[in-house]
């Protein structure tokens, strides 16, 4: 039996074709190597290519059995002797334009089933409106009036809401749902996203909490990457906004009215309390909460499983609960630890 790869590899690369996309030069005596996968430093063959930014690595760099490794100039005197080093400025963004080049399916979800076309198994409503070139998997729905663009792949599963908006080359994976949204161009959603369903909004009272309709929207950007399970509710009177280029990792909560700008960073198990607002190029690290009504500034930093209660100024990188500067975080946790050090141990019942 043949091994199977996930995803298919695509053709292989010759060292001059993937040292024009890495713009750099050919090595000196180099043969015409042909590169057809990619794999770790201590896992790579004479066919593999690979990459070393971290000196952590530096024994495996110089052990590597890799055809072909991407470093960069302070490193490229420790790749092995069986080795060729490509010397560039960015070693791990050379190696992702290599990869979707050798790994083409790899950077968008495709269809499940694997027809091009609209399956038959699907529904699709005489008034939605479908570009050439749209891929509907067996048991999607698209509801009356939504619009869907050129090369836009709908994997099983997946529900397009009345008179949504799908822009092209988009891809929406399996079982995620769109419903009151706008979304733009080269926009992926992983499987099970939820798009535009009902913020959290009630008035509260005594013997009945009052349910808030929630009349917003979800407007997506272009080239925006929601991932697996994430949720993104709309708005209640002005819209949730995701700006331009924007990556979500897996299991993020965004609530209503929320409106992040363009390019940010936002890690798995993250949660955006309503009407919060991200400028551009924020980094949330992992499990960070943010309560509601805030403005974190355009490229600031906040550290993984940090609670944000205030508004964080531009270019900040802040930590910690409640939130505050590193620098100010790192001093409290040293003072803290001198403190319980100077106590000694303490038994659990004094």
């Amino acid at each position: 039996m043949e091994p199977v790869f996930f995803p298919p590899r695509g053709g292989p690369l010759a060292l001059a074709e993937i040292a024009a996309i890495a713009g750099a030069a050919v090595p000196q005596g180099a043969p015409d190597l042909l590169i057809e996968s990619v794999a770790s430093l201590e896992e790579a063959g004479p066919r593999d290519l690979s990459y070393m930014d971290n000196a952590r690595y530096a024994d495996a760099l110089t052990a590597t059995r890799a055809g072909l490794c991407l470093v960069s100039a302070r490193f490229a005197p420790k790749v092995s002797a069986g080795t060729y080093a490509l010397v560039v400025a960015e070693p791990y963004r050379t190696y992702a334009s290599v990869l979707g080049r050798l790994y083409p399916d790899a950077l968008r979800p495709g269809p499940v089933f694997g027809d091009k076309g609209v399956s038959p198994g699907s529904c699709v409503h005489p008034s939605a409106r479908l570009e050439d070139g749209v891929t509907v998997d067996p048991g999607v729905v698209i509801g009356p009036g939504a619009q869907i663009g050129r090369n836009t792949v709908l994997a099983a599963g997946a529900v397009i809401g009345p008179n949504c908006r799908i822009g092209r080359d988009c891809s929406v994976g399996p079982h995620a749902s769109v419903l009151h949204a706008l979304v733009g161009n080269r926009v992926t959603l992983h499987p099970g996203v939820r798009i535009g369903q009902d913020g959290f909004g009630y008035a509260l009272g005594q013997g009945r909490h009052m349910k808030v309709a929630q009349t917003g929207r979800v407007v997506i950007q272009d080239d925006v990457e929601i991932g697996a399970n994430t949720t993104v509710d709309r708005g209640t009177t002005r819209d949730t906004v995701i700006g331009e280029g924007t990556k979500i990792d897996n299991l993020v909560q965004i609530a209503h009215n929320v409106v992040i700008g363009r390019h940010c960073i936002i890690v798995s198990q993250t949660g955006i309390s309503g009407s919060t607002t991200l400028e551009d190029y924020v980094v949330l690290a992992g499990q960070v909460g943010v309560v509601g009504h805030l403005r974190i500034g355009a490229g600031s930093q906040i550290a993984g499983s940090s609670n944000v209660n205030r508004d964080v100024p531009p270019g900040s990188r802040w930590g910690g609960t409640p939130a505050k500067p590193v620098r100010e975080w790192f001093r409290e946790m040293t003072t803290l630890k001198s403190l319980a050090a100077r106590r000694g141990p303490q038994s659990d019942e004094s």
